[in-house]
């Protein structure tokens, strides 16, 4: 069998478990489309092939002894470098960080995965410390969408999003604080799921803002998505923003569909009138998940405002000792926003966190009336590299905060979302499925529906990216 860079994780499993190809010519086969791909895309910042090839073989021969391998036995996946990646210096995207020790041990999601036999390729590109919905990184370069290199990836997981859309790794994971899952999928044209806050621990992953951060994976297959998922459940009580709950696959539930479910389309707040890439990608998936009802989700701008003020908050606390002695090896435009939280009155944080608290019982009761909620994720297919403004509902206003439009109110209050791509007019967009908490499956039975009508789906990148 030959190697096929855009086959299904689960697929490429379960044709290692049976014998039809090897992991070695997996992984090898990975291994050298990044070497072709990644001097033009700029996804991984570090490649782990010696550690990824000792694996592979370790899985081959495990096979040959006929003794059992895991469920993603063999398949290559990489994760965005705020991960601890045992040996390397956990970068978070910045300059500051590559000075640090090498991490002793893996992230505890990179763990998860590994005991299932994925193999991982190495550290994903990403915004710095996170802070940035573009993918434009300072220090290592822009990560370029595999759709249009003259294009953002998204952020701050472009890496993820890209690697996954050119076929570098099946599966990535990346993190989710204000949509950096959700952007770089809607722009690179990949499933991404941000989980419930407090559904996977954080264990060794670099921080951005704790109250809102999430992590979550990357795939170009809704199937391979869940499997993903599922595989990373489980409380850590290193996290304790983890929640104590079971374990609740949602694999077994994929096929259930949408029959039965209140599925209703968010307006006001996330009309998209003026945005027509937007509206028609929400329009064609409304219409395949039989969803007519359009509902005001109140407080949304403030939910968006609170997340301003927190992200803002926290994060310059977090980063304030490092603004003091490494001021000049930070990207000034992350500097100038850290410094700004820095000066951010505390009252405005705890009146923020006081809004987030009443946006959230909002949802909670908008929930008791509907199942899931059809929103925009991005107001535009990806913007060219380098652009800094953009049109949004007839002004000109300022590109990098405005692309989390419409993710910011959703994680502001830790919902669960599946991004989905829809293709219309060449280039994908994402459009949210938002559940209440702890209703992953619920996104994820839409999602793989919405992947069988074919109204969402995967496309293969430029010819140059193949």
């Amino acid at each position: 069998m030959s190697f096929d860079a855009f086959a299904p994780a689960h697929r490429i499993a379960a044709d290692i478990r049976d014998g039809a190809i090897s992991a070695e010519d997996v992984v090898g086969g990975f291994l050298k489309r990044i070497d072709e791909l990644n001097p033009t895309i700029n996804a991984f910042t570090d490649v782990t092939a010696e550690r990824a090839l000792a694996q592979a073989a370790a899985i081959d021969a495990r096979r040959a002894a006929g003794m059992a391998l895991g469920p993603l036995a063999g398949v290559p996946f990489a994760a965005k470098n705020l991960f601890d990646i045992s040996g390397l210096p956990t970068r978070a995207g910045s300059k500051i960080n590559r000075a640090h020790a090498p991490a002793a041990r893996d992230a505890l999601l990179i763990e998860r995965l590994s005991q299932a036999d994925a193999v991982l390729l190495g550290g994903l590109n990403m915004g710095e410390y996170a802070y940035d919905f573009t993918g434009e990184n300072a220090h290592d370069g822009p990560c370029r969408n595999p759709h249009d290199l003259a294009r953002m990836a998204g952020g701050s997981s472009s890496g993820s999003g890209a690697a996954t859309a050119a076929g570098l790794a099946p599966i990535s994971l990346g993190s989710d604080t204000n949509g950096s899952i959700r952007v770089p999928s809607s722009f690179c044209g990949v499933f991404g799921l941000k989980p419930t806050y407090g559904r996977l621990p954080r264990t060794r992953s670099f921080p951005f803002c704790d109250s809102l951060d999430h992590l979550g994976p990357f795939a170009r297959d809704v199937t391979d998505l869940a499997m993903a998922y599922d595989l990373m459940q489980g409380r850590d009580s290193h996290d304790p923003a983890c929640a104590v709950r079971a374990i609740e696959p949602t694999l077994p539930t994929l096929k259930d569909g949408v029959s039965g479910l209140r599925i209703a389309i968010a307006g006001g707040y996330f009309a998209t009138d003026s945005m027509p890439e937007a509206q028609a990608a929400v329009a064609a998936v409304a219409e395949a998940l039989g969803a007519t009802q359009v509902i005001d989700i109140a407080g949304a701008g403030i939910a968006r405002a609170a997340a301003f003020l927190i992200t803002n908050g926290e994060s310059s606390a977090f980063h304030l000792q490092r603004l003091r002695q490494h001021a000049d090896d930070f990207d000034p435009e992350t500097r100038d926003r850290f410094l700004a939280g820095a000066l951010q009155p505390t009252a405005w944080y705890l009146q923020a966190q006081r809004a987030r608290r009443w946006f959230h019982d909002e949802m909670i009761r908008l929930f008791e009336t509907v199942d899931l909620i059809v929103a925009p994720a991005t107001p535009c297919v990806a913007p060219e590299l380098g652009q800094k403004t953009m049109m949004l509902k007839g002004e000109t206003v300022p590109l990098r905060p405005n692309i989390g439009l419409f993710t910011q109110p959703i994680s502001c209050v830790g919902l669960p979302v599946a991004a989905v791509p829809v293709f219309g007019g060449g280039l994908p967009i994402g459009v949210q499925l938002i559940a209440a908490p702890w209703r992953e499956d619920l996104c994820l039975r839409a999602a793989y529906a919405l992947a069988e009508a074919r109204v969402a789906s995967v496309k293969p990148p430029l010819a140059s990216c193949n």
